[in-house]
């Protein structure tokens, strides 16, 4: 099975064969959006030239992200989660928005708080940091071996 084989069932082609530098999506911010915003930002960085462990950790960094917006931003009330991602030479950059209620300390959740120290020992930068006019972002760092690009595990799509 080769790596396109094993994402093709998964991946919006149709982002991925554009060959976009950017990405800005707009989600609601309830479950089923986790899995669509999910799909959309794997493929943008399997275009980008993620290799297959690349778009693992991206798909796990991104579905902590995305699901702490949805579980802890907006108590109460319906809320949105903006989603960014753009290349910068050899560098994907993820950003994950909203402008709920933002960060507060000691408060009470059901998780096991591990996901934004997922998102940091997965990424390779990653921060989170207040919205002035409100809410929270993690903006995430993955760096691309786009100069091994003849590596056998890299995702490729053939037209």
């Amino acid at each position: 099975m080769t790596s396109l084989d094993r994402y093709s069932d998964r991946l919006d082609l149709s982002v991925v064969g554009a060959r976009r530098r950017t990405l800005s999506e707009r989600y609601p911010a309830i479950a089923d959006s986790v899995p669509r915003a999910r799909r959309k930002i794997v493929a943008f960085a399997a275009g980008a030239g993620a290799d297959v462990d690349q778009i693992e950790s991206v798909r796990l960094a991104v579905s902590e992200a995305l699901s702490n917006v949805v579980q802890h931003a907006y108590p109460g009330s319906p809320g949105k989660i903006d989603v960014t991602a753009w290349v910068v030479e050899d560098e994907l950059w993820i950003l994950i928005a909203d402008d709920g209620s933002g960060l507060h300390a000691g408060r009470e959740s059901e998780g096991l708080g591990l996901g934004l120290a997922l998102i940091a020992q997965i990424s390779d930068g990653f921060v989170v940091m207040e919205r002035a006019s409100g809410g929270t972002e993690v903006r995430m760092r993955f760096e691309l071996d786009i100069a091994g690009d003849d590596s056998p595990s890299r995702v490729r799509f053939l037209r």
